[in-house]
């Protein structure tokens, strides 16, 4: 039976210590990674093109998660009759931030991907913080020479663009790019709503080369076991999270927000069961800008998901 931490003396109350996501143990050797589970900070948001700020949700999004730390051994789920994240079981580590080149994507990206390698090639869990959604090419960047992925994206936004004024690498562009990689077996691209940024042969586009596209709407319509019927099974899977997928009702920290959006539990059940029906592999959550939401509740929302997220997919793999 895992423990509590303030057993050992101290309270470690939320606000006290370093904000590590769920105050893990901060690794800055990234030769030396010994985990299940490893963060990285990809504060990159010069693929904006509207509000600027995600530069600032890796650090929002660890101070929030102190909130889920409070020194007992996991975090018990009463509806599952389930302790997630039992700290006698699960090793994360924190290894800090990838190193950003101001106005340099490509070097910044680069840097980016050498981080998500080094945690696929010591066998742990990538989890990266974002940095708005141009991070996420990187990150899939990193998966060449693994096994074949799907992607499975929450957003509002499609991200299938192609070019635009010589633009190939901006937040308006990761799902094209990972679309154009033959480890990348398909794309289940769910949320997506309203004006978008991606015209209408963008989605043509995108279905031609393997996207499901689905609407909050549709979504609802079909219920959550219908949606994931529609997604591979049996698979690896690599998992996007736009925060602006979330309705900006709960998640107003964003730079481009969209009503419409989903709550906190649609979400936890399509991840829950992506983490029964195949291997998630990897994932990042994009586009938190703190700056936004005075409240803290939208990096307090992404912390959430992402620990939970972590606990169901580590459980599940378990079994």
């Amino acid at each position: 039976m895992s423990g509590h931490g303030y057993e050992s003396g101290r309270l470690n109350l939320p606000f006290v210590g370093i904000s590590t996501f769920g105050k893990s143990p901060y690794q800055p050797d990234w030769d030396a990674i010994e985990a299940d589970v490893a963060i990285l900070g990809a504060p990159f948001d010069f693929g904006t093109q509207w509000r600027s700020g995600a530069r600032f949700g890796p650090r929002g999004i660890r101070e929030a998660s102190t909130l889920f730390s409070f020194g007992h051994g996991g975090a018990y789920d009463h509806e599952d009759d389930i302790t997630y994240l039992p700290a006698d079981k699960v090793r994360m580590v924190d290894l800090g931030d990838a190193d950003i080149i101001h106005t340099d994507t490509e070097q910044s990206h680069a840097n980016i991907e050498f981080g998500v390698r080094k945690i696929l090639a010591a066998g742990a869990l990538p989890i990266v913080l974002g940095g708005d959604h141009s991070i996420n090419i990187p990150c899939i960047n990193a998966f060449e020479g693994q096994e074949p992925i799907h992607i499975v994206q929450i957003d509002a936004h499609l991200d299938f663009v192609d070019e635009r004024h010589g633009v190939r690498h901006g937040h308006g562009n990761p799902m094209r790019r990972a679309a154009e990689k033959p480890y990348v077996t398909g794309l289940s691209q769910i949320g997506i709503r309203n004006v978008s940024s991606t015209a209408k042969e963008g989605y043509d586009d995108a279905r031609a080369m393997g996207s499901d596209i689905l609407s909050v709407r549709q979504f609802r319509k079909l219920g959550v076991e219908t949606v994931l019927d529609r997604i591979p099974e049996g698979v690896r899977y690599y998992v996007t999270i736009d925060i602006d997928g979330f309705d900006p009702s709960i998640a107003p920290g964003t730079g481009t927000p969209s009503h419409g959006g989903f709550l906190y539990y649609e979400v936890l059940e399509l991840l829950d069961g992506l983490a029964r029906r195949g291997d998630v592999v990897g994932m990042d959550l994009v586009e938190v800008a703190p700056d936004y939401d005075h409240s803290g509740s939208t990096t307090i929302l992404a912390a959430q998901i992402l620990m939970n997220a972590i606990g169901r997919i580590l459980h599940h793999r378990a079994e």
